[in-house]
């Protein structure tokens, strides 16, 4: 099968003989398992989890889907198999966060062994466009090959979050929000998630899409039923799928661009080939059978200009996560979540958050981190004065 195939394949739940069989179909479509491992490596599953939420809630990936592709790889003679990722929450342990999004269980019913994502060390890309290292966790070293399983949902930062960007998992707990820091900007951040991919290698990417998550994402949105399962051997067009299920622009979103521009993939609309089960379809007749064109997902577009060189300077117009005073309670997860070293989020101790936007970055990691969905991004009312849309 072609590299730029996006198979598409329904499921209306998470019923697991549902999962398991469409998982089984879309994998055939593609050719094989054999197409991307081989029986003697050790595979590494990645699956997204964010931090230790419910499954109901969308966050993470979900453990019917986790567990179908191990039960799949298993039936086809797979031996060597772990799973791991790193949340982004400092205080969710990665065995807390498996356990509690249900994949622990899920990897104990078919063998499937925890990497070690505790730790890691630096490890040298040379090769790196905007990144030249990374704090890998050590099952991702130890792993020869990698199958990321990520979650359809929205990103305060970059517009959705998938297939390119579920490889940040692979860097090691407090080591993300230096990242954060290091690449202070959408586009920038992008920039390293491409050079990470084309470090970490993942060899296929299965995006679970059953239920997806719309608004507040990548933590406190709202789950939407869209009732697919997308795969594909490259992550931009996969994404660039997603994109034209949701009537979204792949343009408008970071690690579309960056991703085509580093050429870890193509969201060029006739270089991908979208194939179902009963066939290949168009983007157009995929969106018309399988989309959700009032997908709550940020499209504004800001025009450059000159007056945007130095909206900067007045951070109380920008875009800004905001607190609800009324649901925060005080836990201190978004100081501790906050990048930047001198912190622009103070909260903890029953202290309420509250923000000095001059040090703000406008990386929403206090926003993604929040447990009580407490923040969201204030958008500013200028991207359409300006000719936003």
């Amino acid at each position: 099968m072609e590299r730029h195939t996006v198979v598409l394949v329904p499921v209306s739940d998470y019923d697991e003989q549902k999962v398991t069989e469409a998982v089984n179909t879309g994998i055939s479509l593609l050719g094989g398992w054999e197409c991307f491992v081989s029986k003697d490596e050790k595979i590494l599953l990645k699956p997204n989890l964010l931090t230790g939420s419910l499954p109901q809630k969308a966050v993470t990936t979900h453990p019917a889907v986790f567990g179908a592709v191990a039960a799949s790889l298993r039936e086809a003679g797979y031996r060597y198999l772990q799973y791991g990722d790193s949340p982004g929450n400092p205080a969710t342990s990665p065995e807390k966060a498996a356990d509690t999004s249900g994949i622990l269980e899920q990897a104990e019913k078919y063998g499937v062994e925890r990497a070690d994502f505790d730790g890691g060390c630096v490890v040298r890309f040379p090769e790196g466009k905007t990144a030249r290292s990374f704090y890998l966790c050590t099952g991702v070293q130890q792993a020869d090959a990698l199958i990321s399983i990520c979650k359809m949902k929205t990103h305060a930062l970059e517009r959705i979050t998938g297939a390119v960007k579920n490889q940040y998992g692979c860097i090691c707990g407090v080591n993300k929000a230096a990242g954060h820091a290091l690449y202070p900007s959408s586009e920038k951040f992008a920039e390293m998630l491409t050079d990470l991919h084309r470090c970490v290698k993942p060899r296929l990417h299965i995006m679970d899409g059953i239920t997806a998550m719309e608004g507040n994402g990548p933590s406190s949105g709202t789950p939407v039923q869209m009732n697919v399962l997308l795969f594909s051997a490259d992550p931009v067009a996969l994404d660039t799928v997603f994109c034209n299920l949701i009537d979204l622009d792949p343009v408008s979103v970071p690690t579309c661009t960056a991703g085509a521009h580093a050429g870890i993939g193509t969201m060029n609309p006739d270089e991908i080939r979208i194939v179902t089960p009963d066939g290949e379809i168009s983007a157009e007749r995929a969106a018309e059978l399988y989309g959700k064109a009032d997908f709550d997902v940020f499209r504004e577009k800001l025009r450059k200009s000159l007056f945007m060189k130095f909206l900067p300077l007045l951070p109380s117009l920008q875009h800004r996560p905001k607190a609800d005073m009324k649901r925060c309670v005080g836990c201190g997860i978004c100081q501790e979540a906050c990048p930047v070293p001198e912190k622009a989020v103070k909260s903890g101790n029953g202290k309420k958050a509250e923000y000095d936007y001059k040090k703000c970055i406008r990386f929403y990691c206090c926003q993604e981190m929040c447990p009580v969905k407490a923040i969201s991004v204030y958008r500013s009312p200028l991207n359409k004065l300006l000719g936003g849309k």
